[in-house]
């Protein structure tokens, strides 16, 4: 054999051991799936980036990013039946609501003693609402640092905002939500008159359309000082008469016939330029940014009866009880929940931080994709008048939120059910619920 072949015989032996080397270090690095619940394709787009950053530097470690597919509640239960199954991911987000439940059903590691063993881990930085419920020992009945429970970590926060489509504010001659609220007018009684001015304005155009879920139909309940459970969240709170000013208001919002129908995604039509206003939450902007071709903007919700209310929306990345490496998995929430990642998030628009501070709110204030816009309409609720969604202990939300959804639904499109009689329904429906515990 030739020098010149025995040579290039011995490069490629190189070349192939260097191979077999790397597909062997490849083999050996520990997987970790994880989810989130996006609301569009840029989001998918942004958690995406973030996985591929975070893999590209940990060694020993493959991320598998998977975007659940599910809308609302639907999410949860297919996480629950993966759960059951044992094929769900290793880390994955739910909404703050549903820690109990999932918590309940042994399905979510306890992580108390990993985060404590983990060296210069803090849960305090989050915001304080969220660590004194991903700390709550329901056998102990105690929470925070000393309380011998975690849950999780707080990914995001939030609130409600109303995205106005201000062309067809202009075309309607109609003042802005935000120039109503500086002139102290914008109330229950000056929304409808607005969302029939817009929805007047042809027979595809609406004044409004939120979607189906708990959160859109529960802010006006509680902007009347009523709420879905009683104080201690041991048994419904619906039964009275804010709960009947909200479903009366609702069902005149939906009888003028210039809103979305309630049950059908709102979003779609608003993005394509035919809605003046969309109710949700920080979660909607990247999509808003990337399709709205129309001029736009944030506003806050309108005052009831007991002033303006919001919420403080949040949820937790949380680690599968079945997961592969429980160390590892926590290491890949703090890698989530982090200073910089939460950056990245903010800075494309999706969320606003979990970690507390003035500096995480400047940042959100000061993203450029959003420059102009008015996003101290979700920090002004925030700060003022939000409500902190909270786990149920005391009985399944999900199973809660289902039974009573039905009955909302029933009042909000066919009238089967007046509103006058939905607050003792929806208590009577919640009630074997409370019976049978968290875990029912």
């Amino acid at each position: 054999m030739s020098k010149r072949y025995l040579g290039l015989t011995l490069l490629a032996l190189f070349l192939l051991s260097l191979m077999s080397v790397a597909f062997v270090s490849a083999q050996d690095d520990v997987v970790l799936r994880w989810r989130t619940r996006p609301d569009n394709q840029a989001e998918i787009d942004v958690y995406q980036a973030i996985s591929d950053a975070i893999d590209a530097e940990w060694e020993g470690v493959t991320l598998q990013y998977e975007p659940g597919n599910n809308e609302g509640a639907g999410y949860q239960a297919t996480l629950l039946t993966e759960l059951a199954a044992g094929t769900a991911p290793d880390v994955f987000w739910i909404p703050g609501t549903d820690v109990a439940t999932f918590a309940s059903e042994g399905v979510i590691l306890n992580l108390y003693d990993i985060a404590t063993a983990t060296e210069g881990f803090d849960v305090n930085v989050f915001y304080s609402q969220q660590v004194a419920e991903l700390t709550y020992n329901p056998e102990t009945m105690t929470n925070g640092d000393m309380s011998g429970a975690l849950w999780g970590l707080p990914r995001d926060a939030s609130a409600f905002a109303l995205y106005y489509n201000a062309d067809l504010f202009e075309e309607a001659g109609v003042d802005t939500p935000t120039a109503q609220l500086e002139a102290g007018t914008w109330n229950w009684d000056s929304f409808i008159e607005t969302v029939t001015a817009i929805g007047g304005l042809g027979d595809d155009i609406f004044g409004y359309g939120m979607n189906a879920w708990w959160a859109n139909w529960l802010l006006f309940v509680n902007s009347t000082g009523s709420r879905y459970f009683n104080e201690d969240r041991t048994g419904c709170g619906l039964d009275n008469e804010g709960t009947t000013a909200a479903m009366q208001f609702m069902r005149a919002l939906m009888d003028t016939g210039e809103v979305i129908p309630y049950g059908q995604d709102s979003e779609a039509p608003f993005i394509a330029g035919n809605v003046g206003m969309f109710m949700n939450g920080r979660w909607a902007t990247p999509n808003t940014v990337a399709q709205a071709s129309f001029n736009w903007d944030y506003a806050e919700v309108p005052a009831g009866p007991d002033g303006q209310s919001n919420w403080l929306f949040w949820g937790a990345y949380v680690v599968n009880s079945n997961t592969v490496s429980p160390e590892l998995a926590f290491e890949l929430m703090t890698r989530l929940t982090s200073t910089d990642v939460q950056a990245q998030v903010t800075a494309l628009g999706a969320n606003i931080p979990s970690r507390a501070g003035q500096d995480a709110v400047d940042a959100f204030l000061n993203a450029e994709i959003t420059a102009g816009k008015n996003n101290a309409a979700f920090t002004n609720a925030l700060a003022n008048y939000a409500v902190a969604e909270a786990p149920l202990w005391t009985a399944n939300f999900q199973s809660i939120d289902a039974a009573v959804g039905a009955l909302v639904t029933q009042v909000l499109t066919d009238g089967t059910l007046a509103p006058e009689e939905f607050g003792a329904a929806a208590c009577a429906a919640m009630a074997p619920f409370f019976e049978e515990g968290a875990g029912g």
